[in-house]
């Protein structure tokens, strides 16, 4: 292994003769699939070296963080045989960086993790029961993690589910209500804890009919200004990415698909190389709440975009999906870096927006698909939605079209 790394003889031989070598390259290798350069490879092979003398590791064990800081700072101060050339300031963290990653991807490392409670079975059999429900992945993360933490706070009450009542509900409500939780968030939570009271109720561990009585706060459906920029606001983000550098495509792909396709961020984030059939000029995407495949014809902006990106933007990798970092580790764009992306333009711009995600950009997509003549039911099905409910808010925004309907005269009628 260490041998496509390096030619130099000395270095072969420290590589070989320190304890761990299979399982520092067994994490050298996955470094490389990842698309690490081999630079940085033997950058870590080499740290990895120092790594195992310093913490005396001649065989795999459990390692606390606080041994790697420590080992670090004596890596840093050793006057040793081993040190070469003066190591800067940093070097203690640089250190305890690829200690913990190596060990993390060995299993080994005992991270403080978070504290058991006294409900946990019971929240890992209602997770179970989602994923058999084939639930998306968002709604099964929301439901869990919006249950534990009802459950994290009612075990400060009690330790048994069949002594709570709706009136815990409430209270925990009110709680988030006093700390000025959204109304939305608050919402969240009440279809969280449905959803689990009844399965609780199913499998005999609450009382009957506590899920009834919870009830979300209401949410007015309409409100008196666009959650989302206006279109003239989005063309000078687009505009704004006419740059040559590769964050600048990847950036103006992403605006583009956005706004265009008003697609989620998640269908963002999960479109692969093969979802676009340039042959055709269709792309698909896998819709996250209605579930299934769509597919779309490819924009001619659009697909200059993304071929500009996928030319001078896209790092060269095994990764097949669309959108990847720009920084080793090369991998896909998460869901919250692509947020970020789209943040950052609204910042830069200084564009007022009550949103300023890639969501706001859907918004702006609905709201212009109406201003050209959609019906509802048109733009349901172009966003992927299941009724026209979720898309009769944005007739409210388009004010213009609303003027024209009531702008008649009656001695015209009669």
């Amino acid at each position: 292994m260490i041998e496509s790394l390096s030619s130099r003889l000395s270095t072969q031989r420290r590589h070989r003769s320190a304890p761990l070598l299979n399982e520092r390259e067994q994490y050298l290798t996955h470094l490389l699939q990842l698309g690490w350069s081999v630079h940085r490879v033997l950058e870590v092979a080499t740290y990895l070296v120092h790594i195992v003398r310093m913490m005396e590791l001649v065989s795999l064990r459990c390692v606390e963080p606080a041994e790697i800081e420590q080992a670090g700072v004596r890596w840093a101060n050793d006057d040793g045989a081993e040190r070469v050339g003066k190591r800067p300031q940093t070097s203690p963290d640089t250190f305890a960086k690829f200690a913990r990653q190596w060990l993390r991807f060995l299993g080994v490392l005992n991270l403080p993790g978070r504290p058991t409670g006294c409900f946990d079975l019971q929240v890992a059999e209602f997770k179970n029961t989602l994923e058999m429900r084939r639930l998306a992945s968002t709604t099964i993360n929301a439901y869990v993690t919006r249950t534990e933490n009802f459950l994290q706070w009612l075990s400060e009450r009690c330790s048994d589910l069949s002594l709570v009542s709706v009136y815990d509900v409430d209270d925990f409500l009110a709680v988030k209500r006093d700390a000025r939780v959204h109304l939305l968030t608050i919402s969240g939570h009440c279809i969280a804890l449905r959803a689990f009271f009844r399965f609780a109720e199913e499998r005999g561990w609450t009382p009957p009919g506590i899920w009834r009585g919870i009830v979300g706060p209401r949410i007015p459906m309409y409100t008196e200004l666009a959650t989302g920029p206006s279109w003239a606001d989005v063309r000078r983000l687009i505009r704004s990415t006419q740059g040559n550098t590769s964050g600048d495509s990847r950036t103006c792909a992403l605006l583009l698909l956005c706004a265009i396709y008003g697609l989620r961020v998640s269908e963002v984030a999960r479109l692969r190389l093969e979802d676009f059939n340039w042959r055709s000029e269709t792309f698909c995407v896998q819709r996250s709440k209605r579930g299934g495949v769509q597919q779309f014809p490819i924009q001619y902006e659009v697909g200059e975009a993304i071929l500009d990106y996928l030319r001078y933007g896209r790092p060269s990798c095994a990764c097949r999906s669309l959108f990847l970092t720009a920084q080793l580790p090369y991998r896909p764009l998460s869901k919250g870096a692509i947020y970020s992306v789209v943040q950052r333009q609204f910042s830069r711009l200084g564009i007022q927006s009550k949103h300023r995600g890639p969501h706001s950009l859907r918004h702006a997509c609905a709201t212009r698909l109406l201003t050209k003549g959609s019906s509802l039911k048109e733009i349901a099905d172009f966003l992927g939605h299941r009724s026209t409910q979720c898309v009769a808010i944005y007739a409210k925004y388009d004010r213009r079209s609303l003027r024209k309907v009531a702008a008649f005269s009656l001695a015209e009628i009669l």
